[in-house]
Order: structure tokens, then C-alpha cells, then sequence
């Protein structure tokens, strides 16, 4: 395979075992924004290749929110993980427990050298408050809470690398009201802002419009801060093939300026468990992203490492059976050199 021009850096941790006792774990490397890249404190470039874990609620209430499922996510060469934080889970479980359900995903990503991303999953338009079912219904004040929570909580933790502000916002054909560039950034920026005044040092993360697909608006109006990435989810049906030429005038063009980081890219067949638009097509799709990504030194996050989530990535539980998808991204993960 051939390498990528910049290296894929996988951290790592170092065990000290003293007789019978306990290991020491070593925290990972503080990641901030250089140029159009994500680096350490030694300048070196760091290029994701990572999976997504699905709700932690959720995986707590199945059993298997614990570090085998860590351990797999390493074992398919994973070096981040993103954490999606659904508003009807956090408030399900209510701040204090939920918070020690990721205390506890948080270690186990250190120990293992990987990288968190922390992503409030709502789906829908923020400005109008309103959303795509009712898992996703947040508030503006809610959101800027969350935030403040998390910075204050994680702000200095390195491993948490990431903070994926909003998932994927969308007016949903209109029926969500209507969104403006100009409003999304003051929301974001404002965000931003409350997480660097309550300790955040982590990188937050912005994505476009159109379920997160669209960042053709960061071309003439980027961000008025610095120090952040941008997010795109290119599901296979949001354009026709030839992929290539669309991606870049829609999304990547702005690795030429900034960070750029796909934190949701999958495929599943048409008569596969869950299969729905835009997701739907076959390995042509995971070879032209995986090659579109290595070629421009792009990170990507694959949706989702469950059983039943769609487009999802094992089959069962019990043996991690990878799914049509799993067996294409496991195989192609695992063949990069983090050396």
C-alpha cells in the first residue's frame, strides 16, 4: 500500500509494571490547529483514521459500554474514536451519570492511544430550535450548556482531542424552517467561545449545512476564530458518481486552508439491516473516499461500530463479525503503517 506523504501517527502508551501492581498510563499528546493540519507539541502531523462508537447511553444499556469494546475498535486500527452525545440520552441518564459513562470511555481511549472525539448529536436547525425526531431536540441554551460542561469537565484532558459541536445540521427540505451561513457561524463562534472561557483547550469542530455535507460557505465567510477544523459527512448518495470533482468543490477545497476531518463516512447495501438514503451503494464508494482521503492527507471517522445502527459494521456481538461495510473499512484500516 502506499503511504501517505505525511505519516498516520497512531499514539502510544507505555506500561511500567512494577511485580503484581497496577500500570501507569501515559497521556496522550495535546493536538492543536497548525496551517491545515492537526499537530502535537513536536510539530508532527496527525492524519485520523477512526471509527465511530454508537451512543454511550445506549451501549451502556446493552451491556456493552466497557473496554473490550475499546479494545476491538483498536484491534480493527482505529486511532480515534468519536462519542456521539444524543440530547434524549444525556438527558435520560442526566448529567452526573452520564458524565462517568464518559469518564470511563475516556480512560479507556487513553490507555488504548486513542484519540476522543466528543459530538453533540442532534440533527436538525438550531436556529429554529427545531429538529429531525425527537432524540435530537435540544436548545440553544442546552447547547451552550453542554458545552460548558464538557470544557469544564475534559478542557485540559488530552485525549479528548475534539469538539464536534453539532452533528449535522439541516433544515430538512424547509420543513425545519430556515437557516442562514451568517446566524450558524455567530452560533458556532459563540459556542467556541464558551468552551475556551470554561477551559476547553481541545479543537472544536464545525460542520456545513446540508446533514453536515455542504461547507461551500467556509470559501468566502470562514470563522472569524482560529484554531478549529471543519466537518463534512459525504455519504455515497449526497452526489452522483464521478465523487472526485463534486467532493472537492463541495467540502474539499477547505483542507487547502484548514483542518478538514470527515467524522461520518459509510456504505451499506440496499438490502442490508437499516439500509436508507444516503447511505446506500457498495465498495466502490469506500475505495473512492479511502483513496480521495489519503491522496489530500484527510481524516475520516467510519459510522458506526454496532450491530443493529445503520450503516453498521459487525454483525453480532459475540464475535464482532464485520458487515459488508466492516469487512471493506477493518481490512483497509489495518493496512496503514502508524509508524
Amino acid at each position: 500500500m502506499r503511504l501517505l506523504k505525511t505519516k498516520l501517527i497512531i499514539p502510544f502508551f507505555i506500561l511500567i509494571s512494577i511485580g503484581c501492581y497496577a500500570n501507569e498510563i501515559k497521556e496522550l499528546d495535546r493536538l492543536t490547529v497548525k496551517g491545515n493540519s492537526f499537530v502535537n507539541s513536536e510539530n508532527e502531523t496527525f492524519v485520523f483514521r477512526g471509527l465511530n462508537a454508537s451512543d454511550p447511553n445506549h451501549l451502556e444499556n446493552l451491556g456493552h459500554w466497557n473496554k473490550s469494546y475499546f479494545e476491538e475498535i483498536k484491534k480493527w486500527g482505529a486511532n480515534i474514536v468519536r462519542l456521539p452525545v444524543h440530547p434524549a440520552d444525556w438527558n435520560e441518564r442526566g448529567k452526573e451519570a452520564y458524565l462517568k459513562l464518559l469518564n470511563d470511555g475516556i480512560q479507556w481511549a487513553t490507555t488504548l492511544g486513542l484519540y476522543v472525539i466528543i459530538d453533540w448529536h442532534s440533527i436538525g436547525n438550531l436556529q429554529t430550535e427545531m429538529f429531525q425526531s425527537d432524540r435530537y431536540d435540544t436548545t440553544l441554551k442546552e447547547t451552550y450548556d453542554f458545552w460548558r460542561t464538557i470544557a469544564s469537565e475534559y478542557g485540559n484532558n488530552t485525549t479528548v482531542a475534539f469538539y464536534e459541536i453539532f452533528n449535522e445540521p439541516t433544515t430538512y427540505g424547509g420543513t425545519l424552517g430556515s437557516a442562514n451561513w451568517d446566524t450558524w457561524k455567530t452560533i458556532n463562534e459563540e459556542v467556541i467561545g464558551i468552551i475556551r472561557a470554561n477551559g476547553g483547550e481541545g479543537i472544536p469542530l464545525v460542520a456545513g449545512f446540508n446533514w453536515a455535507y455542504d461547507l461551500t460557505p467556509v470559501l468566502n465567510e470562514p470563522l472569524d476564530v482560529e484554531g478549529i477544523g471543519y466537518v463534512s459527512h459525504p455519504y455515497p448518495q449526497k452526489r452522483k458518481q464521478p465523487w472526485d470533482a463534486q467532493w472537492t468543490k463541495d467540502w474539499g477545497f477547505v483542507k487547502d486552508k484548514y483542518p478538514l476531518i470527515l467524522t461520518e463516512v459509510g456504505f451499506c447495501g440496499p438490502d442490508d439491516l437499516g439500509a436508507h438514503l444516503p447511505v446506500i451503494s457498495d465498495e466502490s464508494y469506500g475505495e473512492a473516499i479511502t483513496k480521495y482521503c489519503d491522496d489530500n492527507e484527510i481524516s475520516y471517522v467510519v459510522w458506526v461500530f454496532d450491530a443493529q445502527w445503520a450503516p453498521r459494521l459487525f454483525e453480532d456481538w459475540d464475535s464482532y463479525k464485520p458487515s459488508r461495510q466492516g469487512e471493506y473499512f477493518k481490512k483497509k484500516l489495518q493496512s496503514y503503517n502508524y509508524d
